[in-house]
């Protein structure tokens, strides 16, 4: 009788952030793992977590969380190492110019094909101090100690980082506008995505000036004054001009459904115009870690963004792209 060989297993490691200390684990891991509701996460950790933890432990800084479970077969569109650049590296600092394309952080879908996982075969220590999402390209910045990732992450949940974004955006935005609007987690047919609720949102406000016109497009630069997750997106959104390429918060609410199923329909894409959204990190301001001297660093616009406004709108035509990279635990 033939044995049926053990499905391989794969473990995802978090190592916990000085500004984490005395956190929950179940709290930690909905953090990191922002699409996972906190039942899932609970069933995870009864499951998965290595060395017996349970839900309730309070984490140490420096403490290693361990998640071993079974290998999913990674999506093979992952950016190579060489397209991570790096814009500055010191023994506190390292800056990082991520592509679109590149997840930040290891789950059960991405284990070697992350940034982190990327840093790591480098032999590259060093701790992300916030988060892009994964088709987002531009400047990350990173910690290469515990104390100076604390510093850093203080500084953006501080408010003390100036950011700014490239976007490309659909229709003819005024040369310059504002959007004050209130931002709750959760709608209704994506979990994961986020609403303009001026009941219970939390305060969050976006600067837009124009950089440039084409076609039936727009070129804009995004200054964020607070740092809501997918913030840029849905304000853009709000304000009648939605991201080129946006799943999420573009033409139809169910392209994101069908995307993460692997079956949006030709029609979507050629609507959608990209095959990721049209947003880039594109400068950043803060102090110094360690000397408080205030650094900024900038990254161009990428080629493929790059491209479309070059070609007033007609970059390449979207493919289908594996969906099932947005979808984990």
């Amino acid at each position: 009788m033939e044995v049926e060989a053990a499905q391989p297993v794969v473990e995802i490691e978090f190592v916990v952030e000085p500004n984490y200390d005395g956190w929950r684990l179940d709290k930690y891991l909905c953090v990191k793992i922002r699409r996972l509701s906190r039942t899932r996460v609970q069933r995870i950790i009864q499951r998965d977590v290595v060395g017996g933890l349970r839900a309730s432990t309070l984490l140490k800084r420096g403490q290693v969380i361990r998640i071993r479970r079974k290998l999913l077969s990674e999506p093979d569109d992952i950016p190579p190492p060489s397209a991570l650049g790096t814009l500055y590296s010191d023994d506190q600092l390292l800056v990082l110019d991520k592509p679109a394309g590149l997840p930040i952080h290891p789950t059960a879908r991405y284990h070697h094909g992350t940034l982190v996982s990327q840093l790591k075969e480098r032999g590259v220590e060093a701790f992300p101090a916030h988060r892009l999402d994964r088709e987002t390209s531009g400047i990350v910045v990173c910690g290469r100690t515990l104390e100076a990732s604390q510093r850093l992450m203080e500084a953006f949940s501080g408010g003390q980082v100036k950011k700014q974004y490239l976007a490309i955006v659909e229709g003819s935005p005024p040369d310059a506008f504002e959007v004050d609007a209130p931002i709750a987690e959760g709608t209704e047919l994506i979990r994961i995505a986020v609403r303009i609720d001026r009941a219970s949102g939390k305060p969050a406000k976006t600067r837009f000036q124009v950089e440039k016109r084409f076609g039936a497009f727009a070129l804009v630069r995004a200054f964020p004054l607070t740092g809501r997750q997918h913030q840029i997106r849905v304000h853009l959104r709000e304000a009648g001009f939605p991201l080129v390429g946006d799943k999420m918060y573009g033409p139809d609410p169910g392209y994101f459904d069908r995307f993460s199923k692997q079956c949006l329909e030709e029609e979507a894409w050629e609507k959608l115009r990209l095959p990721r959204h049209a947003l880039h990190a594109a400068a950043i301001s803060f102090a110094h870690p360690v000397t408080r001297q205030n650094v900024s660093f900038e990254s161009p616009l990428p080629p493929d963004l790059l491209g479309f406004v070059r070609g007033n709108g007609t970059g390449n035509a979207p493919g289908q792209v594996d969906g099932s990279a947005f979808v984990q635990g």
